[in-house]
């Protein structure tokens, strides 16, 4: 993670750069931040969360060095060299365990840590901040920094017996729920620089206190709220004036930098204006494959119309029952009417139907999918109604008549908006 230090030590110099982590296992959108990291010659920062990847598969199915082998994969496909890859591990703690009692959930997040730097997981984010089964809530800062100090011991032992580069650390107890908000927003609390004050002094004494006062200064970033969010339909913007007291504090700090988790889906504007503002690691995740959905129901749709009903997959029509064959993903997101559960099953911003692209079925769908309209290939006019962007692009010659370009090209959209926030600086930091 020597890069991504000197990344952070050129913005506390007063440069304004920052870095965008993609959050999401999925191989069409992480080849997508492949081949932009290539075109631009700039690093991308991977990230994986305890729930989607753990030492029991997690919804993914995938272990540790089993997502660390699926991006090596992808990235010699690509031709993008393993310099540019950083990989991070997200929320990595009780998190997943919550339902357990404290003592049992921190020995499996021991483990957890453990195997995420053994597969060569360098930026670490130790969240504890979760109460268990036997917690009072909320918990206290000093339980969660104990417990955070705990984890980072175990991270730092791992790395002492597998070598390769020293592991950087996220830390921070304020953070907001992975995947977007449960319910409707009504404004979004922002840290306040009092919080954020009292969250680093705890955890610093806690380092202490296990033997790691030297380990501090690997501490890169600490997780804040600077008012951004979104629930199913709707997002809350970054607004800077009312960060500004809470940016003004980071920079009385030599080392650290604030690290922004939820904020897709906001404008390209406001990813300048967080990194200006000292929120220089913004995560994305669900708006990657919120983009990769619309694209894939595009074809839907072409598929439908074009080749036919009786020939056509129905992609929407068996994601649907799936969902309601496996409600676990995302009953306790969605409620209202059944009607209103559906339209948020199908559309919603916090993109609960992420967890079900790996199911086999699911899988061999999209896969005839794409067979379809490779077989019988969709006239421009048609192109352009669902997919208008992407027909331009083909038709100046800058965009793959294949398919599974333009559901790829739908994602880059996204990529960019964080990447011309970021570009200049990031190609820097790698030269």
């Amino acid at each position: 993670m020597q890069h991504l230090l000197q990344l952070i030590h050129r913005h506390k110099a007063g440069d304004p750069v920052g870095i965008y982590s993609v959050c999401s296992a999925h191989p069409w959108v992480l080849e997508s931040a492949m081949r932009l990291a290539k075109e631009r010659q700039t690093p991308v920062l991977i990230e994986a969360t305890s729930n989607q990847v753990n030492q029991f598969g997690g919804y993914t199915g995938m272990q540790p060095d089993d997502f660390r082998e699926r991006v090596w994969r992808i990235a010699d496909d690509v031709g993008l060299s393993r310099q540019l890859i950083w990989l991070g591990g997200d929320h990595l703690g009780p998190n997943v365990w919550q339902n357990r009692p404290a003592e049992e959930a921190m020995l499996l997040s021991e483990r957890l840590i453990h195997d995420y730097v053994a597969a060569g997981f360098r930026k670490i984010h130790l969240d504890c901040s979760m109460s268990c089964a036997d917690d009072p809530t909320p918990l206290t800062d000093a339980v969660v920094a104990e417990r955070a100090a705990r984890l980072c011991l175990v991270a730092e032992l791992c790395w002492q017996q597998v070598g390769g580069e020293r592991p950087v650390y996220v830390i921070g107890t304020e953070v907001p729920v992975p995947g977007g908000a449960k319910e409707k927003l009504s404004g979004v609390q922002v840290t306040s620089s009092h919080a954020a004050a009292t969250t680093l002094n705890i955890h610093q004494q806690a380092w202490k206190s296990v033997g790691l006062a030297e380990v501090w200064e690997r501490v890169i970033a600490l997780v804040v709220q600077p008012g951004v969010e979104f629930d199913h339909h709707q997002v809350e913007k970054y607004q800077p004036e009312k960060a500004r007291q809470l940016s003004r504090y980071i920079e009385t700090q030599p080392y650290l930098i604030y690290e922004a988790h939820s904020t897709d889906y906001q404008t390209p504007q406001a990813y300048r204006e967080l990194i200006r503002d000292h929120f220089a690691i913004l995560k994305v995740g669900p708006a990657l494959t919120f983009a990769l959905r619309e694209g894939l129901f595009a074809l839907d749709k072409l598929d439908r119309e074009w080749n036919g009903e009786l020939t056509a997959v129905h992609l929407m029509d068996v994601l649907e029952r799936i969902m309601l064959e496996q409600p676990e993903y995302w009953s306790a997101y969605y409620q209202g009417t059944p009607h209103q559960q559906y339209i948020a099953r199908q559309y919603s911003l916090s993109d609960r139907i992420r967890y079900y692209w790996a199911d086999p079925r699911v899988e061999q769908v999209v896969e005839t999918l794409i067979e379809n309209l490779n077989r019988n290939p969709v006239p421009l006019s048609m192109l352009s109604q669902y997919l208008p962007e992407q027909a331009e692009a083909v038709k100046q010659g800058r965009l793959s008549t294949e398919p599974k370009a333009w559901v790829m090209d739908k994602i880059r959209s996204v990529l960019l908006r964080y990447a011309n926030a970021c570009e200049r600086q990031l190609v820097e930091a790698t030269h």
